[in-house]
């Protein structure tokens, strides 16, 4: 990940809706979610989800596939594993207190 994809990636995640569906497509894994079980448990419309959605997929966050009419949408785990990578290794420079907090139980 560069500078310029980790930009694009935090700007995309920096309204409070595309992060609520961020989370809900966490929550869902590699099942993923279609806009309409999105947007429900988002509390936004559909067309509003589709936009946030489509937004989230151009940073590279989301991934989605087709199967007849549906469309599911799922988080890209390689790419916000790649992101933390960058913002750990990149931008906080393996500091021993960032990283003590990225381990499970890590007391910051």
């Amino acid at each position: 990940m560069n500078e310029t994809d980790a930009l694009v990636a935090f700007a995309s995640m920096s309204s409070a809706t595309r992060l609520r569906i961020f989370k809900r497509l966490v929550e869902a894994g590699s099942n993923g979610l279609t806009a309409g079980e999105i947007a429900g448990s988002v509390g936004a419309t559909p067309s509003r989800t589709s936009f946030h959605l489509s937004n989230m997929s151009d940073a590279g966050l989301v991934t989605s596939s087709r199967q007849a009419r549906q469309i599911t949408y799922r988080i890209d785990f390689a790419t916000i594993g790649a992101l933390m990578r960058y913002l750990l290794e990149d931008c906080c420079k393996n500091n021993a207190t960032v990283r003590a907090c990225c381990l499970p139980g890590g007391n910051c």
